[in-house]
């Protein structure tokens, strides 16, 4: 089960959004900033691990995870947008990987692959020039 986002612990800031819009853009701040400050959350120490571990642009180097939502004209939609994108990184770091454990190819594996080698070899020792 996946850790739900404590949306109290997420620190919205309203910003101007960029782009096209006319004079929307440059009357209304529209635009969030969600900053997220995985070390004092409530998430479980083995999620907050893997999401200061992410090699993401996105993490400062404090531990702050810093989503910009611009998608809409509406600030609660843009708040709302911040805050699913939050849960999906959060839904991805829940899951442990798995721990792959190295296997050894069988024997009729590699009885098959110098087979095949052999057969390839063959083939191309009868390209060249015929002699009489």
């Amino acid at each position: 089960m996946t850790p739900a986002i404590n949306p109290d612990e997420v620190e919205f800031t309203a910003i101007r959004a960029q782009g096209p819009g006319g004079q929307n853009v440059n009357k209304v701040s529209c635009a969030v900033h969600a900053r997220f400050d995985i070390a004092a959350s409530s998430l479980p120490p083995p999620v907050k691990e893997r999401l200061l571990a992410l090699r993401d642009s996105r993490l400062t180097d404090n531990g702050v995870l810093v989503l910009k939502a611009q998608a809409s004209r509406s600030l609660e939609q843009n708040k709302e947008d911040a805050l699913r994108r939050l849960q999906a990184l959060v839904d991805a770091a829940a899951d442990v990987p798995l721990v792959r454990r190295p296997t050894r190819p069988t024997r009729a594996s590699q009885r098959r692959r110098l087979d095949g080698k052999t057969r390839s070899g063959a083939v191309k020792a009868l390209r060249g020039k015929v002699r009489e």
